[in-house]
C-alpha cells in the first residue's frame, strides 16, 4: 500500500467500539483521564496522526500494537496526543495577584532569607510555570535574599519538551505587560514568523519532568511551599480527583498554599485543605 492509499485508508476508517472501549478503559485506569463514549470521535481524530506516523492501516491493528511488547513505548506517544493541553500565560490572573500581593509577603515573613519551592502540576507547554517564575522573580528583585525554584510536571513528553524549549508565538504573550515582555522574552530575528523565547535566567528556574497523577506515589524529592494544580483534574472522576489532591498535599508543607482552577472544587472531599479565597487553599 503506497503512502497516499494508506493516508486515505486511515482518514476514512472508524475506531471500532471494541477498540475504543479497550483504550478508554486503559487510559482512565492508568492515567485518570475520562473517555466516555461521547469522546470516541475525539480520540479517533487524535490517534490518526499516530497511525500515519507508524504506517498502521487501521485502529484495530494500532490497539493490538499498543498492547504488544513491541508497542510498549507507543503508550507514551499515545498519551502525548490524548492529553488536553489548553493553557495561557497569566491564565486566571487573580491567582497571580493573590500570589504576589498576599502569599509571597507571608512566606517571606515566615521564612526570611531563603528559597521557596513551587510545583506547577499539569504544566502543559510551560506557560503557567513561566508566569509563576515572572511573578516570583519580580518579587525577588524587590526582596534581596529571597529565591525560588519551580518544578513543572505533566504526562505529555511533547508538552514538557515544548516547555523546556520555552519558544512561543509572539501573539501568546500579548497579555503580558510591555516592561515584563522586554525583561523576560527574547524576540526571534526572523520576523516573518514572530516567535519569542523565555530568557535563560527564567528558564533555569524551572525544572520539567514527567509525572502521571495516577502513580501510587510521586517521585518528587522536594517538599513544596506552593502547589498549582489548575484545570488538570477536570477530566478525572471525582474519586480520582480526591486521591490526586491528597497525594499532592503529601508534598506540601503545613500551612503551604494550593491553587485549583476556577472550574474545580474540593466540596465534600476529604482533603487537608482550608479555603482562604475561591480556589485558593492552605494546608491544615
Amino acid at each position: 500500500m503506497d503512502n497516499n492509499s494508506l493516508f486515505n485508508n486511515i482518514y476514512n476508517t472508524q475506531l471500532p467500539d471494541k477498540e475504543f472501549n479497550q483504550l478508554s478503559q486503559y487510559i482512565q485506569n492508568n492515567y485518570g483521564i475520562k473517555m466516555p463514549p461521547a469522546k470516541k470521535i475525539v480520540l479517533q481524530g487524535r490517534l490518526q496522526k499516530r497511525l500515519r506516523k507508524l504506517q498502521i492501516p487501521d485502529y484495530k491493528s494500532y490497539v493490538e500494537y499498543v498492547f504488544s511488547k513491541e508497542g510498549e513505548n507507543e503508550i507514551i506517544h499515545m498519551m502525548d496526543v490524548v492529553s488536553t493541553n489548553k493553557t495561557d500565560f497569566y491564565r486566571e490572573p487573580i491567582h497571580f495577584e493573590i500570589l504576589a500581593e498576599e502569599i509571597l509577603p507571608k512566606l517571606l515573613a515566615i521564612k526570611g532569607r531563603g528559597k521557596i519551592n513551587v510545583w506547577s502540576a499539569g504544566c502543559s507547554s510551560g506557560e503557567e510555570p513561566y508566569t509563576i517564575a515572572i511573578v516570583l522573580n519580580e518579587f525577588k528583585d524587590k526582596n534581596p535574599g529571597f529565591d525560588f525554584t519551580i518544578t513543572a510536571t505533566d504526562i505529555s513528553t511533547q508538552m514538557l519538551q515544548n516547555g523546556a524549549n520555552a519558544i512561543y508565538k509572539e501573539e501568546r504573550i500579548e497579555i503580558i505587560p510591555l516592561n515584563l515582555k522586554k525583561k523576560y522574552f527574547l524576540k526571534s530575528k526572523d520576523r516573518t514568523t514572530p516567535m519569542v523565547r523565555v530568557n535563560k535566567e527564567l528558564r533555569n528556574k524551572v525544572n520539567f519532568m514527567r509525572l502521571n497523577f495516577m502513580n501510587t506515589t510521586y517521585q518528587v524529592n522536594e517538599m513544596f511551599d506552593i502547589i498549582f494544580c489548575r484545570n488538570a483534574l477536570i477530566y478525572f472522576e471525582r474519586d480520582n480527583q480526591e486521591q490526586v489532591i491528597n497525594k499532592l498535599c503529601n508534598k506540601l508543607h503545613p500551612s503551604g498554599y494550593f491553587f485549583l482552577g476556577h472550574s474545580e472544587s474540593i466540596t465534600n472531599m476529604k482533603v487537608p485543605l482550608k479555603s482562604i479565597r475561591p480556589t485558593v487553599f492552605t494546608k491544615l
